[in-house]
């Protein structure tokens, strides 16, 4: 194993206790749904080994999946194979189009207000729609969402300058918090931009490890437009990394997936054309 990955696979395990389900889930978002989205147990332990996981860790968290109903499970013959089932994939299609999506557009200078009426909360449903609070029954959003107006008042509201806006997104959003998740993964990974890519497997271990931590911290993120944030984002410097990073290991980590990952008719298809559009500029 490289030097390069020991300590990353050492900060992997330092969170205790040890997550297995949330790899599973990185590791099916990031190297199986692209090529079909389904996957031997065979091939999937043969990845989650060289992160140091036991196999029994392994398919409890894959028992616990499929009983919450993110995976479906069949066997033929003396083999198991998993794929995500449709509400699983509904969810992973959210997640991915925010990790390896495009930054936010340049924002209009208007931000949309929606008192609510107090008739229901739907504060996490704005939330979870981009929405920051201002306080119980006020939300904020950079933009309009459609549908996000109902049973609210619904005003527009234009700061009278940049400083004031900026101010305002800190009140409403995490973005203080974002910003350190993003600054830690930049220092976890800062060495491997300047490493020799590793190969075979380890290329994809490096690759999984990557959107394992990048994840935390943009899935964590409103996604807000430049304007609204400091200068000194650290969330565009982490994602320039991650791009980086990730092509330069993408083709051999493919590699061996075509050699070694299997389904339940035969190696991987290969993946579509979205695969090669992930981190576009």
């Amino acid at each position: 194993m490289p030097d390069l990955l020991a300590p990353l696979i050492d900060h992997f395990h330092a969170r205790t206790p040890i997550r297995a389900g949330s790899l599973v889930v990185t590791v099916f978002g990031d190297a199986v749904v692209p090529r079909g989205g389904v996957l031997s147990l065979e091939s999937l332990l043969a990845i989650t080994r060289a992160f140091r996981i036991g196999d029994g860790v392994v398919r409890t968290a894959l028992s616990r999946l499929v009983a919450d109903g993110w995976f479906e499970r069949w066997k033929l013959g003396r083999n198991s194979f998993y794929r995500l089932t449709g509400s699983g994939a509904a969810a992973f299609a959210q997640a991915t189009a925010r990790i390896y999506g495009l930054p936010a557009p340049a924002w209009s200078g208007v931000f949309d207000l929606l008192f609510l009426d107090g008739t229901g909360d739907r504060r996490a449903e704005l939330a979870a729609a981009g929405y920051g609070s201002l306080g119980p029954d006020l939300m904020i959003g950079a933009a309009p969402a459609a549908g996000a107006g109902e049973g609210a008042l619904r005003l527009a509201a234009r700061p009278e300058d940049p400083a004031t806006a900026r101010r305002l997104a800190a009140r409403a959003w995490p973005v203080a918090e974002v910003g350190e998740r993003y600054a830690r993964f930049t220092a976890t990974f800062a060495a491997a931009v300047a490493a020799e890519p590793p190969v075979g497997l380890d290329a994809l271990v490096l690759r999984i490890l990557l959107i394992h931590e990048y994840r935390r911290a943009v899935l964590k993120d409103p996604l807000l437009p430049a304007d609204l944030l400091p200068a000194d984002w650290p969330g565009a410097a982490a994602r320039d990394l991650c791009a980086t990073i990730y092509r330069a290991v993408a083709p051999a980590a493919e590699a061996w997936l075509d050699a070694n990952a299997t389904t339940d008719s035969g190696p991987l298809p290969l993946p579509g054309p979205d695969f090669a559009a992930r981190f576009a500029a």
